[in-house]
């Protein structure tokens, strides 16, 4: 059985799906769960615990959270693992408790949004058969800090940090509010407390997340304001690189930008997330702002930061979406010239608004204009990438290329992780000791499909190992 106050180690597996804000909690129940006597397995077949943090923001990853709870279960099979106890938590559990508790019967503890820092607790509890209910949901309230363990799961040279949690935006077609709370912001010593100890383990790239940056700090009293969140992380010696996502052009504002563009750590980089440019669809989306100021505060982020670079996401087939707005769309994106996009098929998700809207588009529809926006895309980020060609570029060294030990894979400051190209390093040259964590200057020669290609020019600096 589960007796997390043994000293006996057992062993637990996390599967955890979705987003990097996803990946935060999972790394905060990994780091509760082996303070309180559990030890992580990357391997199912072992653990006595197996952990599925889900998500349900759409329909594809719906259909993926049940599959691995699904896959999950079956190593509660004696002749395919160990597993006694399989714990479902996150946003599937905080919408779908009822469901999957009634569906899944081999599902033994579903834990909210909002409960997941009580996983420990709950799992002795379970053990000891002192558990009168499966589920665990409530109103989500709860935000790590600092105080809160935490294993990074990230390469150890960059981390996630997560500034606040909620949103207040109520958009039509979004149910994150419903799923994941109101806006709960943590406070800037938090954050730097938080940032120190992942600096002083090895990390010299954080990425800042929430589910809207933008609005950090609004439920809090100064001087909790991401203006002073960033100057604070700034200071931190051996940290090289501040990455910011998800901050919605309506709140850009010239004081931002500046910070943006006067800082030697922060990015050149922005990930707003637009949505839209037809005036129409937009209000239908409940977002308050036109296509016109989107374009404007583009703008005036190219003139003030000339060289930054831009990731947006796009929705195709919201409910009503004419001919005529999906050519706004399609101009926008020619018009801006984004780096990096992603395009969203609309669907349908219970208690979202959007849900109830007439003029549905036909599936074959939106995927005929969801490849339509991927073709423009494609053109435009090839053009963007040819200029890199023959630039000298700072890299961040990641390791050894997927496919050879005789290339080196990196990212320069506007490739995110895990979602942006990568820089190829085709010169490896035996007298040159580059490590996991380093920056060096490359000259870029090439560029295939959403990757450069280059060769080491010279060395920037050394990460500190622990």
């Amino acid at each position: 059985m589960i007796d997390v106050t043994h000293a006996k180690k057992k062993l637990i597996h996390f599967a955890s799906l979705g987003c990097s804000k996803n990946l935060v909690d999972s790394e905060v129940m990994l780091g509760i769960l082996e303070q309180a006597g559990l030890q992580h397995t990357s391997n199912p077949e072992e653990a006595e615990v197996i952990v599925v943090n889900t998500c349900s923001f759409i329909d594809v990853a719906k259909k993926e959270s049940v599959d691995v709870i699904l896959e999950m279960s079956d190593y509660k099979n004696a002749e395919k693992g160990k597993c006694k106890a399989l714990v479902v938590a996150g946003c599937l559990a905080q919408r779908y408790s009822g469901q999957v508790e009634e569906e899944i019967p081999e599902v033994d503890l579903l834990i909210g949004t909002g409960e997941y820092n009580k996983i420990a607790t709950l799992l002795d509890d379970l053990e000891k058969k002192k558990l009168k209910q499966k589920t665990f949901v409530g109103e989500p309230k709860f935000i790590h800090t600092e105080l809160d363990p935490r294993i990074n799961s990230a390469p150890s040279y960059m981390a996630w940090l997560k500034v606040s949690e909620g949103c207040d935006r109520l958009c039509t077609f979004c149910v994150i509010p419903q799923i994941r709370g109101k806006l709960r912001s943590r406070t800037v010593d938090s954050l730097y407390a938080e940032a120190m100890k992942l600096v002083k383990s090895g990390v010299v790239e954080l990425n800042l997340i929430s589910q809207d940056l933008s609005q950090y700090g609004k439920d809090l009293l100064p001087p909790n304001t991401l203006f002073n969140l960033l100057e604070r992380l700034e200071s931190i010696a051996g940290l090289r690189w501040i990455r910011l996502f998800y901050f919605y052009p309506d709140d850009l504002n010239e004081a931002v930008i500046k910070k943006i563009a006067d800082s030697e750590k922060i990015c050149k980089y922005l990930d707003i997330p637009i949505q839209h440019f037809s005036n129409r669809i937009l209000k239908l989306m409940n977002r308050k702002i036109t296509g016109e100021e989107i374009l404007r505060k583009v703008n005036l982020l190219r003139a003030k930061i000339p060289e930054i670079v831009l990731r947006t996401s796009l929705i195709v087939g919201f409910p009503g979406e004419s001919e005529d707005d999906f050519a706004q769309m399609e101009a926008g994106v020619k018009e801006i010239g984004f780096n990096h996009l992603g395009v969203f098929a609309y669907s349908d998700e219970e208690e979202a608004p959007s849900s109830k809207l007439p003029n549905k588009i036909n599936g074959k529809l939106i995927a005929k204009r969801q490849k339509k926006i991927y073709d423009v895309q494609k053109k435009i980020a090839a053009k963007l990438n040819k200029k890199f060609i023959g630039q000298t570029i700072d890299v961040l060294i990641e390791g050894n290329h997927e496919e050879t030990d005789l290339l080196w894979r990196g990212r320069h400051s506007g490739q995110a992780p895990d979602i942006d190209g990568k820089v190829i390093i085709n010169d490896k040259s035996e007298g040159l000791e580059v490590k996991v964590g380093d920056m060096v200057k490359v000259l870029v020669e090439e560029v295939v499909d959403y990757d450069l290609v280059g060769k080491i020019i010279s060395q920037i600096s050394k990460r500190e190992h622990p």
